[in-house]
């Protein structure tokens, strides 16, 4: 058996297991790449190639620029942008994702584009109601429309450019794409939206975080933060000094004295202690009666309940909130506390105290196994709980902070991060590695995100499905398995008409384009295409403008390229859930690329 044949043997069987679905994908693209080696189809250093591949490390630094962004908070401000602008209907929710994909992924390539907004797509899903599932397919392909709309869009671009400046000494120009690439959105778009209700799959995802969009009215209405608790400072001209809480504490009065704190290291004051200037005092009541109470004794009132930073909310850029549990054996248990507390430890405020699932109230009691508190204060008081062994946090005041918070105090700096890669990928002044690299970098160096973050930030089981893949397309290639196939294919049709060539080579770089990457798709066509081409008096611009249309077609299989690998996770998507809703896409495009590519880019040259 030839080794074309045995490498066409081996994708088929490949493919077979990922349809199966019962084997995990990374086991199964594992076990490929195994299967390669001891066929002796690709060595030892090419079967590991893929771990240092140029995509791959393009992938994993543009997955740490996207945890800069949202880091940052503007990966949530996009969202809630986009939210007013998609608002909850399907079909808006839908064009808006594509379009915000195919514009992102003309300014910083299709994975690029896939691996920002992915969390930004599960936002506004959510916003809208919608499983992540119903809008993740959607978004890929939305990105692969749109890497056609210049020339840095896709490393595919960038091959046929070249192949057409050896072939005539003059290339593509970076918008001339455009030209093609903008009817390829609009009818994504719309197949997407005609059709996408039934060929859409309804998933369950496990890799997606918890959603936190409406954590702060979720907290208000179960901790009752609508009962206020105030604090009343003492000032110096106060007619409180030298009284004691105790002191407050009338039958007939509407407020109730709960207790005091001294102004030094927030101590809790007995009931009967003098009160200084400086101490605070801490009732609860109705509004008015508070503040009358403030009013004919000098003090100052702090609404409790309704604590608020510059933007007015209990949660903003400087300011958050945590739920913590006192566990077993915590040294936690014993402390006295209550409603309206400041800790002397990190000065967090104390809004509710829970206990057996109830509110203990306005009062103070010792802390016990199992009790709740919801606290309030600086970010970095709240992030430090989560490394407190003493307690145990109920959300990730990470994930509340990404999620509630646009545009925190790094934005700026991961805003000006962001423009400079994609300066630096669309002149070329650097290969895109290099210019993810550096952004990547730079949103460490510029304490956008730290080096934990970043590591965490990498999608480790993408990288590895698709570095393991790599052999495939360099045995496929090397073998001449793709030429096996394509040779016969552009040899029947050489001799008619050249619409029956476009036509064959269309379905001949996107079938191809389905099983191996579509930049070692396109370098096998291109001589295959060109030469057919000559043969029929075919111009070589028209030929490598569709040659680079239906390479972009990669829409049947989650494999096909890594935009389409880099959702199924989040989309808790099957290897065949893809091509459901990529077949008639993939049709439309050969519509779209038959009227425009003769129109725009004459056969005869």
């Amino acid at each position: 058996m030839s080794d074309a044949a045995l490498s066409l043997i081996i994708l088929g069987v490949t493919v077979a297991l990922f349809v199966i679905n019962r084997l995990p994908v990374g086991v199964v693209a594992i076990a490929s790449a195994l299967a390669l080696y001891f066929s002796g189809l690709v060595s030892v250093e090419s079967m590991t190639s893929g771990l240092g591949a140029t995509v791959i490390v393009f992938i994993a630094a543009l997955f740490v620029v996207s945890e800069g962004l949202e880091a940052a908070g503007i990966t949530a401000w996009v969202g809630h942008t986009m939210n007013r602008i998609a608002g909850t209907t399907r079909m808006r929710v839908l064009a808006s994702i594509m379009v915000l994909g195919a514009l992102l992924s003309a300014l910083i390539t299709v994975n690029g584009a896939a691996a920002a907004l992915v969390p930004v797509t599960v936002a506004i899903a959510r916003h809208a109601g919608m499983l992540p599932s119903r809008v993740l397919i959607p978004l890929a392909y939305g990105c692969s429309a749109g890497s056609l709309l210049t020339l840095s869009g896709s490393p595919v671009n960038v091959i046929v450019d070249e192949a057409m400046v050896d072939e005539s000494g003059n290339g593509f120009g970076y918008f001339e794409f455009a030209a093609v690439g903008i009817p390829l959105v609009l009818v994504t778009v719309a197949i997407t939206a005609l059709i996408g209700e039934r060929a859409l799959p309804r998933r369950e995802s496990t890799a997606l975080p918890d959603d936190f969009s409406d954590y702060l009215g979720t907290v208000t209405e179960y901790y009752g933060l609508d009962d206020r608790i105030y604090r009343l400072h003492v000032g110096p001209e106060s007619s409180l000094i030298g009284m004691s809480v105790r002191d407050l504490r009338t039958d007939d009065s509407p407020v109730h004295a709960v207790a005091a704190q001294r102004a030094q290291g927030a101590t809790v004051l007995d009931s009967a202690q003098p009160l200084a200037e400086g101490d605070a005092v801490v009732v609860s009541g109705p509004g008015p009666d508070v503040e009358s109470l403030a009013r004919d004794h000098g003090l100052t009132v702090e609404d409790v309940a309704g604590r608020h930073g510059r933007a007015g909310r209990l949660i903003d850029r400087d300011l958050g909130l945590s739920e913590v549990v006192i566990p077993p054996r915590s040294e936690w248990i014993g402390n006295r506390v209550f409603a309206g507390m400041v800790r002397g430890e990190d000065g967090l405020l104390v809004l509710s105290v829970r206990r057996r699932n109830r509110d203990i109230g306005p009062r103070v009691v010792d802390l016990a196994e199992g009790d709740t508190l919801l606290v309030h204060g600086p970010w970095r008081a709240v992030d430090a709980l989560s490394a407190d062994r003493q307690v145990l946090v109920v959300a990730s005041s990470e994930q509340v902070r990404r999620q509630t918070v646009p545009l925190g105090r790094t934005a700026p700096r991961a805003a000006l991060i962001l423009v400079a890669m994609i300066v630096l990928l669309a002149t070329g002044v650097v290969p895109a590695v290099v210019a993810a690299l550096l952004a990547a970098v730079a949103m460490i160096l510029s304490g956008v995100i730290t080096s934990e973050h970043a590591y965490r930030a990498v999608s480790w089981p993408t990288l590895v499905l698709i570095a393991a893949l790599i052999p495939m397309s360099t045995a496929i290639t090397d073998s001449g398995g793709a030429e096996l196939v394509a040779r016969p294919i552009v040899d029947l049709v050489s001799d008619h008409s050249p619409y029956v060539l476009l036509v064959a080579l269309f379905l001949l770089t996107a079938i191809l384009g389905q099983f191996i990457s579509n930049a070692a798709t396109v370098l096998i066509v291109i001589p295959i295409a060109l030469a057919a081409a000559a043969e029929v008096g075919v111009d070589a611009r028209p030929i490598l403008m569709l040659v680079c249309v239906a390479g972009a077609a990669s829409v049947l299989t989650p494999i096909a390229t890594p935009a389409n690998m880099i959702v199924m996770a989040p989309g808790g998507y099957r290897f065949g859930d893809y091509w459901r809703l990529g077949v008639p896409v993939m049709f439309g495009w050969l519509v779209v690329a038959m009227l425009v590519i003769p129109a725009v880019w004459p056969l005869s040259g």
